[in-house]
């Protein structure tokens, strides 16, 4: 389930993590809480938008939406591609939507886009230059893997096979989470995945990318996340990849946790 920081960098992998929220100053200080991150000013390109850092790495960003952007408050991952351009012209052929760029970002940092998939899950396309992407990742406190929850993995697997190369392997049928699920890899390396729930998929939601931060304990990241005024909305629990919860923060951006040392 773990992702290196190298690995991350591979096109197509998830390779950077960002969540607009309307109220940066109080998403920074439920974050840095949580998760002991520090921030810095970021590319201004939309706004306020900050740089979170842990022991001086970068492991996401932060941004803040207009006053007039009622929009949902909601972590968008970002897959990486060596040209955004082609990336986007891949997307629309295959069904999917773009919808913000492709746009350079500010201080020639990278190129990025926002598109959505042909069942409308929304995620990010990441072009680097002088920034790469996250820099650290499978220790507390960084986004450890990215997974696709959809209402079935026929309906949208072939779809990011075709434009971003990935093999998708299901798990064995032995495997109690066999129902509908695949592991999407890169040059052998397991990079995300897609989960069809089914009916299960949340209707005020629908198809969307979670975001897994890794906590050392999972029960008490949880505790910490209601202290700090977000919300448990699955208590913790073991899973085959760890003890994990799904939680939302102050504003209700959703994300999961997951236990590593």
């Amino acid at each position: 389930m773990t992702t290196e920081a190298a690995t991350r960098r591979m096109p197509g992998a998830p390779c950077w993590v960002s969540l607009l929220a309307h109220s940066l100053p109080v998403t920074q200080e439920f974050y840095g809480a949580l998760f002991g991150w520090e921030f810095h000013p970021g590319p201004q390109h939309f706004g306020p938008y900050s740089r979170a850092f842990l022991d001086g790495r970068e492991v996401a960003g932060l941004g803040e939406l207009a006053p007039d952007r009622n929009l949902p408050v909601a972590w968008t991952t970002y897959l990486a591609s060596d040209d955004a351009d082609v990336t986007a012209e891949q997307i629309r052929c295959c069904g999917g939507t773009v919808g913000v760029g492709p746009l350079d970002a500010d201080d020639d940092a990278g190129r990025m886009a926002i598109a959505s998939d042909p069942q409308g899950a929304i995620f990010g396309i990441w072009q680097g230059k002088s920034m790469m992407g996250t820099a650290a990742t499978g220790e507390p406190g960084t986004p450890v893997w990215n997974e696709l929850v959809t209402q079935d993995t026929e309906s949208v697997g072939p779809f990011y096979e075709h434009v971003f190369g990935f093999e998708a392997e299901p798990p064995p049928p032995s495997d109690p989470s066999a129902a509908d699920y695949l592991t999407l890899h890169l040059k052998g390396h397991a990079v995300a995945g897609i989960h069809g729930v089914g009916n299960a998929l949340p209707r005020d939601r629908g198809p969307h990318w979670m975001t897994y931060f890794a906590v050392p304990h999972a029960d008490a990241a949880a505790r910490r996340v209601t202290d700090l005024g977000g919300h448990v909305l699955q208590p913790a629990h073991d899973s085959l990849h760890g003890r994990q919860a799904t939680v939302a923060d102050t504003e209700g951006a959703v994300f999961s946790i997951v236990e590593r040392g």
